[in-house]
């Protein structure tokens, strides 16, 4: 598979550009290499759609914010594409010909399609989110999902007009859904303000739809999560956002991951990491204790010598990498817990450790009781002399 191109490199802007910049960088490259300037070249017409790929992540605050952070694979949908997946040039002129012009600047799409009349448009995408377990993560799941979301009215099958009359042509762009205005030298056409660029106005709506074509609805839908996901990423189903208008694809659903986080383990990208408590016996003389992982019991064995602080990495028993990637490690901090109390023998034995490694320690501490029987001994002493 070949590697995909930095967006930033595209649009030969910097990691730091702001949005202008990065909507001028993209308004360059596009006139440079639209289809109508370029008529028959292959080449122009990939790099077109490039650099609308680019600027779809890139003018997209979350999808920019993916992108910084998990490169082509943070932006990547369902179907493997990256950004907005866009087939051909007509998906792009949908997409960003009314902010930039396109169709009227070069002759557009309109000429393309076939002259005047409703221009179809891709449907609005949703978002929503899960919030699934550490453990989940680490094995994937598959949740369900309830989202509120609008279909094609059945009253007026998706027309918004009622039962038994049709939308009429608009009078004031004769149907086109553009206007031509003179700018100078320019002829420069603009969506129609009546119609709004439908080509077509509504004389009788829809009671059931109030002439807005569609109808909400609660919907079910099934989603499988891959292992190794993590917080702020996303997965996208496409064609289960808004339908689309006039005849265009229904828009995509966003789903936003939430991990929550383990009393135990701590995620530390593709690698888990906890913290083992050992006794000062222990972690000398050494030791074997069985650990949980995500995934089972593990046997970890402690070295006779171990020190405070250390880290012990057993390999391949952190988190999955959900882009194929080598498994993570499970990171084991050693801490050396010191008991708060000892009992009399216990003392004793570290006293004795203690001479024989020279080592100067405080000396016995008396209880208050103890305090308080030799105080009450001296005064008595004190009163007989």
């Amino acid at each position: 598979m070949p590697t995909k191109i930095c967006y930033y490199e595209i649009l030969g802007v910097e990691k730091t550009a702001s949005a202008d910049e990065i909507k001028r960088a993209y308004r360059k490259l596009a006139g440079k290499h639209h289809p109508d300037r370029n008529p028959g070249d292959e080449e122009a017409i990939a790099k077109f759609k490039e650099a609308a790929e680019a600027f779809d992540v890139l003018s997209t605050p979350e999808k920019k914010a993916r992108y910084d952070k998990f490169g082509h694979a943070g932006v990547q949908g369902a179907g493997g594409g990256g950004g907005a997946g866009f087939q051909d040039v007509n998906d792009i002129f949908d997409a960003f010909g009314d902010l930039f012009g396109f169709g009227d600047m070069f002759g557009g799409q309109k000429s393309r399609r076939g002259g005047g009349g409703p221009r179809a448009r891709r449907g609005d995408s949703l978002k929503t989110s899960i919030t699934i377990e550490l453990a989940e993560a680490a094995v994937g799941c598959t949740r369900e999902l309830e989202i509120l979301r609008h279909v094609s009215c059945v009253t007026c099958g998706g027309s918004g007009a009622k039962p038994g009359t049709s939308p009429v042509n608009c009078d004031y762009c004769g149907g086109r859904g553009q206007v031509v205005q003179s700018q100078g030298f320019f002829r420069v056409q603009t969506t129609c303000p009546a119609c709004r660029g439908a080509g077509q106005i509504i004389r009788e709506k829809c009671e059931e739809c109030q002439g807005s074509k569609v109808k909400a609805e609660r919907a079910k839908l099934e989603v499988r999560v891959p292992a190794g996901v993590d917080n702020d990423m996303q997965l996208c189903l496409r064609g289960e956002g808004e339908p689309g208008e006039n005849g265009g694809p229904a828009g995509d659903l966003y789903v936003e991951i939430r991990v929550k986080a383990h009393k135990m383990f701590e995620r530390l990208g593709r690698d888990l990491g906890c913290r083992v408590p050992l006794t000062y016996s222990q972690a000398a003389l050494g030791t074997e204790f069985d650990i949980p992982t995500l995934t089972g019991k593990h046997r970890l064995k402690i070295l006779a010598g171990t020190q405070p602080g250390e880290t012990i990495r057993l390999r391949g028993l952190g988190m999955p990498d959900p882009h194929g990637g080598a498994r993570g490690d499970l990171l084991v901090d050693v801490t050396i817990e010191v008991p708060k109390k000892l009992n009399k023998q216990q003392e004793k034995l570290l006293r004795e450790m203690a001479e024989l490694d020279n080592k100067h320690v405080s000396p016995h501490r008396k209880s208050f009781f103890e305090q308080v029987k030799e105080y009450f001994t001296g005064q008595e002493e004190a009163s007989a002399d």
